[in-house]
């Protein structure tokens, strides 16, 4: 089993920025791949960005158009248990509640999701 735990969201102003964090913990042996995707109400949930997990420390990542060059997936590369998602210059629809997620064997592990606001 993999636990995954995201922290950093809350209430930002138009072109302000938040770093999401996404805790994980568990049996991470094996998890090839996390990402983050965004849900907002009566819509379906989408893909934010996501990044694979390579020995090396560094991954190849893929964003949602809607989301490039203002939004930057990472990992902690010492222990690969924390991921992060760096938003900036966050437009009112961008708030969702936002989930990590990450890949193991056929099986994906969910977040309970951190909620972001943008509004003036």
């Amino acid at each position: 089993q993999v636990q995954l735990v995201e922290s950093g969201g809350g209430l930002v102003q138009p072109g302000g920025s938040l770093r999401l964090s996404c805790a994980v913990s568990g049996s991470i042996f094996g998890i090839y791949a996390m990402g983050w995707y965004r849900q907002a109400p009566g819509k379906q949930r989408e893909l934010v960005a996501t990044i694979t997990m390579t020995s090396g420390g560094g991954g190849s990542t893929n964003y949602a158009d809607s989301v490039k060059g203002r939004f930057t997936i990472s990992r902690d590369n010492a222990k690969n248990t924390v991921l992060y998602l760096t938003m900036n210059n966050l437009k009112l629809e961008d708030t969702s509640v936002y989930y990590c997620c990450a890949s193991k064997d056929r099986t994906t592990y969910w977040g309970q999701g951190t909620q972001v606001t943008v509004s003036s």
